[in-house]
């Protein structure tokens, strides 16, 4: 019976693995997630402007000295606080304001227009051929509004120094007595924004895709009667129980693929990095994600926080894969199985969703009790355990509850997989599910 078992995972394992879908699906994935990690050194590659300077052509109608020079000085000072450095070159323009407009009409200059102005001292308009970037215009208007200031006070008796103090936003100095206080605001503002997401992305893909897969796996023999021939050689617990595990084994081979993929990437990345401001800012972006990590301590945590998510994750596996075959058992066309496929993928989505909004719930008790519940607890205990809401404890019962759970499925579950296997009956599918739930047949 033990080779036969092994037989049947072998087999199973082997026709999702070899089949041109899987092979063309993963050299998507390879060539996207690389994409992607890389899409600011291709889209460079294949031409693209990012280090290419952000050209102003300023048409000066107020006579105001050097107010080109004013420009680009306010345009340097705003560049200091961004996190991206937008290169400029600014010029004067002598002409009309319609041959300023003929002249922008085939490249990509931003023309900035300047008069004078009773009411305001400076009136500015902005001209381009195509939109402008919004971070760029951001950039501009900040830099002709303190052009104006300038301006103003160059005509006025103001003193500049007092107007700047009485402008200048009010100085606060936020103190948490309690360090682990901070440190969670720092962790939740950073993970659940950047870090958490993409773990919990793929995952949740994942499990869609395993729900999917051993459901329609199922189903199919069925629907092919060939159910009757594998049953006739083999008991429905080795059947059942060798597609829960090829299908694990399948997701999670899966998963470790789309970790290495991202890790090729990240290596690419590293080789092959384009010394521009774009790709700068994103690689010094990680760096300084780490960075803070690391200084608020989080680091340290991934030693309790990446084994208690692996377990988890798992154990969800299984559960899914037991709930969605025991049902799929039911099933005995695609209509049957869309019902049945519906709630569990439901289930997942709510799990994910809270795993998102769960720096929201600080404090509730009913948070706290989701994340016990299996199906949610895969996805929300880890989130809920790297911002601080819950402890290591808590983590605990939520892999103990889904052991539990799995010991409880199992024994009854292969109950309803037993009379449903073989069952063909035309009732309504969740009449029949019920029925084998109540059948005394083991």
């Amino acid at each position: 019976m033990t080779s036969k078992f092994w037989y049947l995972t072998g087999l199973s394992l082997k026709k999702k693995i070899k089949t041109k879908w899987f092979v063309i699906a993963n050299i998507l994935l390879v060539v996207l997630i690389i994409g992607l990690i890389n899409i600011d050194s291709i889209i460079q590659f294949f031409g693209g402007d990012f280090d290419q300077k952000t050209e102003i052509v300023i048409l000066d109608e107020t006579n105001y000295t050097d107010i080109d020079q004013t420009v680009n000085h306010y345009i340097d000072e705003y560049n200091q606080l961004l996190t991206t450095e937008y290169e400029t070159s600014i010029k004067t323009f002598s002409g009309s304001q319609e041959e300023l407009e003929k002249e922008l009409i085939d490249n990509d200059k931003i023309g900035v227009i300047l008069t004078n102005d009773e009411d305001n001292y400076l009136q500015a308009k902005v001209v381009s051929n195509e939109k402008i970037d919004s971070m760029v215009y951001q950039l501009l208007v900040q830099a002709l509004s303190s052009t104006k200031t300038e301006v103003a006070m160059s005509l006025t008796d103001i003193d500049l120094e007092e107007l700047e103090k009485i402008n200048a936003p009010i100085t606060i100095d936020r103190i948490i007595l309690d360090d682990a206080s901070q440190n969670e605001d720092e962790n939740m503002s950073l993970i659940m924004g950047t870090v958490f997401p993409t773990v919990i992305l793929p995952f949740f893909m994942l499990v869609l895709f395993l729900v999917q897969m051993i459901g329609t796996e199922i189903n199919g023999e069925k629907s092919t009667r060939s159910m009757e021939i594998i049953i006739s050689n083999v008991s429905p617990k080795v059947h059942f129980f060798s597609k829960v595990l090829a299908s694990n084994v399948f997701v999670i081979t899966q998963g470790i693929l789309l970790i290495i993929y991202a890790l090729i990437g990240l290596a690419l990345r590293h080789v092959f990095i384009v010394d521009s401001g774009v790709t700068g800012t994103i690689t010094s972006g990680i760096s300084d994600i780490w960075t803070t990590l690391s200084e608020t301590g989080f680091v340290d945590q991934l030693v309790y926080i990446i084994p208690i998510t692996l377990i988890l994750m798992v154990l969800s596996f299984v559960a899914y894969s037991l709930v969605a075959g025991i049902l799929a058992s039911m099933t005995v066309n695609m209509e049957d199985f869309q019902q049945i496929q519906t709630p569990i993928i439901m289930i997942s989505l709510v799990g994910y969703y809270l795993a998102i909004m769960a720096g929201m719930f600080e404090g509730s008790i009913f948070i706290r009790i989701l994340s016990y519940i299996p199906f949610l607890s895969c996805l929300l205990s880890p989130a809920l355990l790297v911002i601080g809401q819950i402890g290591i404890v808590d983590c605990l019962i939520s892999i103990a509850v889904l052991i539990v759970f799995l010991y409880f499925t199992i024994k009854y579950g292969l109950k309803i997989y037993k009379v449903g296997i073989l069952n063909y009956s035309t009732d309504k599918m969740w009449r029949r599910l019920f029925k084998a739930a109540k059948s005394k047949n083991i």
